[in-house]
């Protein structure tokens, strides 16, 4: 949100969603839609609680004591809830998350909940790939970063062309995952991956 844009309260969203009831053909004050408004908007709380997380804060707290481990650290299979910035209908897929340490690592959890920190918001996968594995190559400055996600967007299957089934997947790559190639191919054989049908 650009700081030029005020925040509506409660209330107006509340009122949007029965603006959008009505334009739907419903009658917002039949029984079983009373307290659609509230819930709606108590769902988009938890839906888009992205925005209120800052992922580099995240990533701040790290350990050094390592005894000197220094190979690839994944977290394979975040289950990953998103929406799409184009239709607002959900985004459902998994991501691993992985990065070579140099000197310090981080808590396993923070990177899943940096995943959470982009995935709720609206997004497309493309840029949300990008801004996990960018984020975290900022603030830990590891050897290498990669993060690979697949993921089935309801835009795609559930309106428009109706292919249920289709995954979509992506990828970023930085340093030693980009560059070198055996690092890359150890990498997704530990996802479980096939290099032919992986993205670089």
């Amino acid at each position: 949100m650009s700081v030029s844009t005020k925040r509506p309260t409660r209330e107006e969203a509340e009122a949007a969603v029965r603006t959008l009831l009505l334009w739907a053909g419903e009658d917002p004050q039949r029984e079983g839609l009373l307290g659609t408004p509230d819930r709606v908007v108590r769902s988009y709380e938890e839906f888009f609680e992205g925005y209120r997380i800052d992922p580099v804060a995240l990533l701040e707290r790290t350990f050094e004591e390592t005894d000197g481990y220094d190979e690839i650290v994944l977290l394979r299979d975040i289950r990953l809830e998103s929406y799409c910035e184009h239709h607002m209908v959900p985004i459902i897929g998994r991501a691993h998350v992985a990065y070579l340490p140099h000197r310090r690592v981080v808590g396993i959890s923070k990177l899943a909940r940096v995943v959470d920190a982009y995935a709720k918001r609206l997004q497309i996968q493309e840029k949300m790939t990008a801004q996990i594995a960018n984020t975290i190559n900022e603030v830990l400055q590891p050897r290498g970063v990669a993060v690979i996600i697949e993921a089935q967007h309801q835009c795609m299957t559930t309106r428009g062309v109706h292919k249920p089934g289709v995954s979509m997947v992506t990828s970023r790559m930085l340093g030693a995952f980009r560059e070198d190639a055996s690092t890359r191919r150890e990498l997704l054989a530990m996802i479980g991956r096939s290099p032919a049908g992986s993205i670089d």
